[in-house]
């Protein structure tokens, strides 16, 4: 068997993420994982990921730690609070208080200069422009035009010798249809993190947006819900 064409993995540590490199593993990828750690506050995520990253069989894992004074303006990071009991006519109101500033733009190009030096062009994220908070870095606009950017942008693409794709497997599916795909893959949700504001001991606050759509997707999906919500989350 001939060796497997490596691939760069964005993997947070939540469901989607998770997903994603599944998606990329079924497809003879050998995934090398890379997450962030930016001053969130749900770093329990990293923990997750490692998780993610050793259950799915990650050629390797990077955890890159960037300056959070640069990702400051947001209520992942700062002291803003986390908008939490939200339906979904309020989610898609407008870009929430959630949203990092840039986040998968600064993501992407670290996966882009990874790729070059292991002789890559094919990145996975796991964004999703269906049930999602209303980021605007998970819009297949923004996709679109971060990949035409990245083929201008490195020696590799410009040469021809190793175009760039950014593969988002999941941007059109529903919450629901993830958890599907991801169950058919093989994923072991119970490994996952998405809350944004868990507990002291890594617990789901059950109520935050990211916790709201995790719920509804496991609902709508007929698949378990594996996750650990605290215990004053709201009945």
């Amino acid at each position: 068997m001939g060796r497997k064409p490596a691939c760069v993995c964005l993997v947070s540590g939540g469901l989607d993420s998770a997903v994603a490199m599944a998606v990329a593993r079924s497809r003879g990828f050998a995934c090398h994982a890379v997450s962030f750690e930016y001053g969130q506050r749900h770093v329990a995520e990293l923990a997750a990921a490692r998780r993610v990253c050793e259950s799915l069989g990650a050629a390797g894992h990077r955890v890159v730690r960037l300056d959070p004074s640069a990702f400051a303006a947001s209520a992942l990071t700062g002291a803003m609070d986390v908008p939490k009991g939200r339906d979904g006519a309020e989610m898609a109101r407008g870009i929430p208080a959630t949203y990092v500033p840039a986040r998968n733009t600064v993501f992407l190009a670290y996966a882009l200069a990874l790729g070059e030096t292991l002789g890559t062009g094919d990145l996975f994220i796991g964004v999703n422009a269906v049930d999602y908070s209303g980021y605007p870095d998970c819009r297949p606009g923004f996709i679109a035009a971060f990949s035409a950017m990245a083929n201008l942008a490195t020696r590799a693409a410009v040469e021809g010798r190793i175009p760039v794709t950014v593969h988002a497997p999941l941007i059109e599916l529903t919450k629901a249809e993830i958890i599907r795909l991801g169950a058919s893959l093989g994923v072991d949700f119970s490994l996952t993190h998405s809350c944004y504001d868990p507990d002291s001991q890594g617990r789901a606050c059950g109520e935050c947006d990211s916790c709201a759509i995790r719920k509804r997707g496991f609902a709508e999906a007929g698949v378990e819900d594996p996750t650990r919500y605290s215990l004053k989350k709201r009945s």
